[in-house]
């Protein structure tokens, strides 16, 4: 029982870090964004005035942020450590039926080799 508390614990312990480094992701996101419209609007508005890379900036770094949040919070709680035994569990249990398969060819063959 106590290696199962020990395995809840780790599990809680690894989510909460993620989140948390979600959270700092986002800061640093909203910052970095107020950073750049400040240098193109206010301090060197004559840096590329045509191309607005400020705005291409920021829309990455948006874009990869959205991949960060789903990775934390879609990909990552339905596919935990229950999902991943349950996928082992499945893929030993597959394996086991093909060599059960396999050896009962093996004994069927040597029975009518001997016969």
């Amino acid at each position: 029982m106590e290696n199962n508390q020990h395995e809840l614990y780790e599990y809680a312990r690894r989510r909460m870090k993620q989140k948390k480094l979600l959270y700092f992701h986002f800061i640093l996101f909203f910052v970095g964004s107020l950073f750049f419209l400040l240098i193109h609007r206010v301090i060197i508005p004559d840096f590329y005035p045509e191309t607005h890379w400020d705005l291409w900036a920021i829309v990455v770094w948006a874009f990869l942020f959205v991949l960060h949040f789903i990775r934390v919070f879609i990909t990552d709680s339905f596919m935990n450590k229950n999902w991943e035994r349950a996928q082992i569990d499945r893929l030993v249990a597959k394996q086991e039926r093909k060599m059960q398969q396999l050896q009962s060819k093996i004994d069927n063959d040597s029975e009518n080799n001997t016969l």
